[in-house]
């Protein structure tokens, strides 16, 4: 996969305007881009649509954790718009997820994913919420939170989901578990030298590629630079060195 594809841009914004001119300003340097809660409360569907009819793919990152059938009708709107693929929280377990992939079927293009961990989660927020492993308590990342982001990647392969959504540092016992075909998306990705900002669980582009992702997604590092497009020149070039 070339490296252009692998970047998806996350439009982390509270207000349609400030996407839509990032978008403008990075012009063909991006065609695949993460719309989130905030923004879609914000500016609703409607840039979405924009977005799809200007040749993009969208990431439409909604995490659905809701009772299957409100989750098919969510994943079939996101259908109907057009996105590429998105998200259902793995902790909702087989029934959400299925009902999701079920959904998604009516539209060729769409792509289930599974969230995981997010990767502002230690091994102790785990611990906080009940779910312990060898590695709980300690805060490293390894231990529990790959216990259980592989644990969550299983179910979600299980229930036919196309993919899942992790931090860089699970990337290579994913691939290992899910094979070459499923899609692994990491955000906490940061470039060379940058800051994680509230990733707990970060790498760089270059590294998370290395170990296994299919795609990296990039936020502040890029749309809050002082020169976007050449941030973004920077982080594709750190791909293009890994290969």
């Amino acid at each position: 996969m070339e490296s252009d594809h692998r970047i998806i841009v996350a439009l982390d914004f509270d207000n349609r305007r400030a996407a839509e001119d990032l978008v403008d300003r990075l012009g063909g340097q991006c065609r695949f881009y993460k719309v989130g809660l905030e923004l879609l409360t914000a500016a609703g569907p409607g840039l979405i649509e924009r977005l799809v009819a200007g040749g993009n793919e969208v990431f439409l990152d909604l995490k659905l954790f809701e009772i299957p059938n409100s989750v098919a009708g969510a994943v079939r709107v996101a259908g109907a718009l057009g996105v590429s693929m998105v998200t259902v929280h793995g902790m909702g377990g087989t029934g959400i997820m299925s009902a999701a992939v079920a959904a998604a079927r009516d539209f060729p293009r769409l792509r289930v994913l599974a969230l995981t961990v997010v990767t502002s989660m230690t091994s102790a927020d785990l611990a906080d919420v009940g779910v312990t492993g060898s590695g709980s308590g300690s805060g490293s990342g390894s231990g529990s939170t790959e216990e259980q982001v592989v644990r969550l990647a299983k179910l979600a392969q299980g229930a036919g989901c196309h993919g899942v959504i992790a931090s860089p540092q699970e990337a290579r016992a994913l691939r290992g578990v899910l094979g070459a075909d499923s899609l692994i998306v990491t955000p906490g990705v940061a470039l060379p030298g940058g800051s994680p900002g509230e990733h707990a669980r970060a790498d760089t582009p270059r590294a998370a590629v290395a170990a296994g992702a299919s795609h990296v997604v990039v936020g502040r590092a890029v749309t809050r630079a002082a020169d976007p497009p050449a941030a973004l020149r920077l982080l594709r070039a750190d791909l293009e060195r890994g290969k």
